[in-house]
């Protein structure tokens, strides 16, 4: 299990995502039950909430984690009231036929149900998640309800004897739901409130996630997008879009990247947003790594054209590796400086790995530049054609050069002047350098009016301390 932990963590999300497709996936990948059910116990909420089974979702082979929402949450403070003007955050029965193609992703949008057991909502949010047996929660005076206050599940995770790592991981996911509620409802966020069911199995989610992601410190974390759903769905407040207003606010406060996903329902839930604008380094497409080990976490909707099912791939950096590529070269004494600039420029556009003038002195003592290239063996004929047509050389020499190069990532990191992408070089899984990029450097610098200088320090001490 050790060789699962400190790699690069990619996380597919073409089906959407929610806490409890991630638990799935992170267990299918490899981390420990134990480690979970540990944290689960620290919390209060209990190992033995976990119902684990193996499924299969349009053929692929898939961990369903549901969750036992029965009795309560240890020393978690649970009140019981009358229905009144405060914000509860919970979970609304859909009507049978919601409107204009959109139904809730039966994890829904998410989290998982138990068929005849208590609804196991864990979206944290007052908009339209349910599931087909979901608990009604009545607003009349004659109706109570329980509810916990999220700063005292925040209090709970704070004393918990929790490792620091999945305490500030699990802190860091609530913080960003309670955050969105509060700007969405216009209220604070130590005023918002979860229904006894929503805030036990969101819980689970929360801490079990951040537990296992502690355990598997993994050095960056990435995701192209998460696929959000789209149409309408009717709840007790009435007719609300897609995707969730408040996965949404969670996604825009973290420049995350969200698609569509051509599905007329809702995929990603607030805790699924919240878990990936938590944990995502870098909102791109997988980066080149070796696969060591895959998990498939399973949401409950079957979906009409593809497996509902969240993926995670653990990468190991690739090794320095050897490879040829040719070197192109040109000595030239009778042409302009001014055309050197776009001469460069023609021939990365033709493919070139890399480009460079030289001065040097040729025969009779007269300066000159010599051109220089790299290219792979597919791009070499067009950057040698390239160079015959925007420089004055009447010929170019060749020749095979091997060489040995790092494997390439990057990452974003937040600084006071925005996001700066940062690449970084390693060797197996020991990082050898890291440079930002020096465009965005400047980008930053001209909007912020401060020196590149400044931007590119900010970027290293950001990369330092994460």
């Amino acid at each position: 299990m050790s060789e699962l932990r400190g790699l690069h963590l990619h996380v597919d999300c073409a089906s959407g995502a929610a806490g409890d497709m991630m638990l799935g996936a992170l267990l299918d990948l490899g981390v420990p039950v134990d480690v979970i059910g540990g944290a689960l116990d620290a919390i209060g909420a209990g190992r033995g909430r976990l119902q684990i089974a193996r499924v299969v979702k349009s053929g692929i082979a898939a961990t369903d984690v549901k969750v036992d929402t029965s009795g309560e949450i240890g020393g978690v403070g649970r009140h019981v009231h009358a229905a009144a003007p405060q914000l509860h955050v919970h979970h609304h029965h859909h009507t049978a036929e919601p409107v204009r193609g959109a139904s809730p992703n039966d994890h829904p949008a998410h989290e998982p149900h138990v068929p005849h057991a208590p609804s196991t909502g864990s979206a944290l949010h007052a908009h339209a998640h349910a599931h087909a047996h979901d608990h009604h929660h009545a607003h009349g005076p004659a109706k109570e309800h329980a509810h916990y206050h999220y700063s005292e599940i925040r209090k709970r995770i704070t004393d918990a004897p929790l490792s620091t790592g999945t305490k500030a991981r699990a802190l860091d996911i609530f913080d960003r739901i309670a955050r969105a509620e509060a700007k969405l409802h216009g209220t604070t966020v130590d005023d918002v409130a979860f229904h006894e069911v929503g805030a036990i199995d969101s819980v689970v989610d929360v801490v079990g996630t951040a537990a296992a992601l502690d355990w598997l410190a993994p050095a960056s974390v990435s995701c192209a997008s998460v696929a959000m759903g789209h149409g309408t769905i009717t709840c007790s407040h009435g007719v609300l879009p897609v995707p969730a207003p408040a996965a949404l606010e969670v996604l825009r406060e973290a420049g995350g990247v969200m698609a569509d996903g051509g599905v007329a329902r809702e995929l990603c839930t607030p805790t699924g947003a919240a878990i990936l604008a938590s944990a995502v380094t870098s909102w791109t497409a997988a980066p080149a790594g070796r696969p060591v080990a895959i998990g498939w976490g399973a949401g409950d909707a079957e979906l009409a054209d593809r497996a509902n099912v969240l993926r995670l791939v653990a990468l190991a950096p690739a090794a320095a590796s050897a490879d040829v590529v040719w070197q192109i070269d040109a000595n030239i004494d009778d042409m302009s400086p001014e055309l050197c600039a776009p001469a460069l420029d023609a021939m990365f556009a033709a493919g070139a790995l890399d480009a460079w003038w030289s001065p040097i002195t040729m025969k009779k003592g007269r300066p000159a530049l010599l051109l220089s290239a790299l290219a792979a063996t597919a791009q070499r004929d067009a950057v040698i054609a390239t160079i015959l047509r925007e420089t004055t050389t009447i010929g170019v020499r060749y020749a095979a050069r091997e060489r040995t190069v790092l494997a390439r990532s990057t990452v974003e990191v937040a600084t006071p002047y925005g996001a700066i992408a940062v690449k970084l070089a390693r060797d197996g899984t020991t990082l050898v350098n890291a440079a930002p990029e020096y465009e965005a450097c400047a980008a930053a610098a001209r909007q912020h009016g401060v020196p590149v200088k400044l931007v590119y320090a900010a970027a290293l001490a950001a990369l330092q301390g994460r």
